[in-house]
């Protein structure tokens, strides 16, 4: 009797467990590694070695590996901009919204720190906070992951130079010599 067909999800989960079960199985014959390869390694040991480094991060939504042909978006850090329960929180909130030119929204805004073809440094005020909560949590764990570009219906404001506290994505700050990857 034939198996039904997968869905995409149940596909893509499927091909994510078996590339688990490679990294295992290279990891149990001594030569994996999550660093860098070693001189001697061979294409496919760069392979599984680089598909471990993949396999690593928590996946979150738009983290790039669903659709590979939305190109990640390097980002210097990124933050949750949201109205608070206190009502100095939600004052402070509404005139954070009025100087990024965005209207107030009661689920908030995520803010994404990047750099445009020049270098300059901008903020990008979007609606992905599921995105930037995934890219937060594998920050704090120390694991450089980046989005997807987000869609242009997700982008409310772009604003020159960063604006607001940040936290830094670990390979921005490496380079500002306060660790990283």
């Amino acid at each position: 009797m034939l198996e039904p067909e997968l869905n995409v999800h149940d596909c893509l989960r499927q091909v994510e467990l078996l590339a688990l079960d490679v990294v295992a199985a290279a990891r149990d014959e001594g030569w994996q590694t999550y660093g860098d390869d070693p001189a001697d390694a061979t294409p496919l040991q760069r392979t599984v070695n680089e598909m471990a480094r993949i396999l690593r991060h928590h996946h979150f939504e738009d983290d790039g590996c669903v659709e590979p042909n939305r190109p990640v978006l390097h980002l210097g850090g990124a933050a949750l901009f949201v109205p608070g329960e206190t009502e100095g929180q939600q004052d402070s909130y509404r005139v954070g919204c009025a100087r990024l030119g965005v209207d107030t929204r009661d689920e908030g805004w995520a803010l994404w720190y990047t750099w445009d073809d020049q270098e300059r440094a901008h903020t990008m005020v979007t609606t992905a906070l599921e995105t930037t909560r995934g890219l937060l949590d594998n920050w704090a764990q120390g694991r450089d992951v980046h989005p997807a570009q987000p869609r242009r219906s997700q982008i409310r404001a772009v604003i020159r130079g960063w604006v607001g506290p940040i936290t830094l994505s670990p390979s921005h700050a490496s380079t500002k010599g306060l660790g990283g990857c």
